[in-house]
This record gives structure tokens, sequence and C-alpha cells, in this order.
């Protein structure tokens, strides 16, 4: 009787932990439609025309801001994006893409470094060059756009870990 019972709490006791547990990470900041793209930028880049003006919730880290006369451009270096839509910015990267906002945006409110998670429609590409490699950049006209925060990126995440083996704390 005592097994029974200890495993009846047990077996109750792990889906109310995993729920708990993933009630813990932050929801997804922006509501992706059902035509999605899901394509990464990199496969995206190799075929633009098929994916023209498709809808896409993208992220990674900025590498530079241009201001131009009437809009801005950040280009970003895109990472898969979590549950939450943050950049998993430990991952490897999945090309890069411009993100195309309207008027000004100012350069210390998207820092090169900064990770970044925008929505948007694709709007064709532009041929250019990374460094000295040719390079073809999806464009993303944005219409949202969010800089993540230290704080933000650890929210949700939890410092209970599984596993066998030697582990270094950071």
């Amino acid at each position: 009787m005592r097994i029974r019972l200890a495993s009846l709490m047990f077996r109750s006791l792990v889906p109310a932990t995993l729920l708990a547990l993933a009630a813990c990470a932050p929801a997804p900041i922006y509501k992706a439609s059902a035509d999605a793209v899901t394509a990464p930028p990199f496969q995206v880049a190799q075929s633009p025309e098929q994916f023209a003006n498709g809808q896409v919730i993208w992220g990674g880290r900025i590498v530079t801001v241009a201001n131009l006369a009437d809009h801005s451009e950040v280009e970003i270096l895109a990472y898969p994006l979590d549950g939450s839509q943050r950049p998993k910015a430990n991952d490897s990267g999945n090309g890069r893409f411009i993100a195309v906002m309207p008027g000004y945006v100012e350069s210390l409110d998207y820092p090169a470094g900064g990770l970044i998670t925008v929505s948007g429609q694709l709007n064709g590409s532009r041929a250019d060059k990374v460094g000295q490699a040719d390079y073809v950049f999806p464009l993303v006209q944005v219409n949202q756009s969010h800089v993540w925060t230290a704080d933000e990126m650890g929210k949700g995440k939890n410092n209970f870990h599984f596993g066998v083996g030697v582990g270094v704390i950071r």
C-alpha cells in the first residue's frame, strides 16, 4: 500500500513540477500569422522570390545601424528564437538580414551586439558585402521590434539542470 501511495504521489508530482517550470517562461511577444514564413534568413536569401511578402518573426544580434534620409536599416546576425521569441545567441547563426524601420532609429537604443526580435514583412533582398564576401540580405519591413535587456534574457530560465559529468558555473 505504501509503495502504491508513493508511486501515485510521484506520478502526480512530476507533471505538476513540469507545468510549474513551463509557467515560468515568458509568453511570446508577437503573434505569428497563420501564413508566417518559418524559413531562416539564409534560406530566404537563396530564393527571396519564393518568400515574397511573407510575414516573419526573426531575431538575432545587432551588427550595425544605418540612418538614411527617410528610414533606418539595422543589420542583424540571425539566431533561432526560443519559445518566448528571444534569440538563442549561443546557437549557430542563421544568416543575416536587414530590418528596415520607418524614420530615424537611435543607434544607442539599438546597440551593436544587442539582441533583438522583429516582426514584419519580407520586402525583397539586397546584394551587398559582409567584409570582403558577397552576401544577399533579405529585407524585412519592420512593424514591431524589441531589443532585449539582460534581465529579460534571463527570465524564465531555471538554474536546475540534469546531467552526468563535470559542470562549470559561470
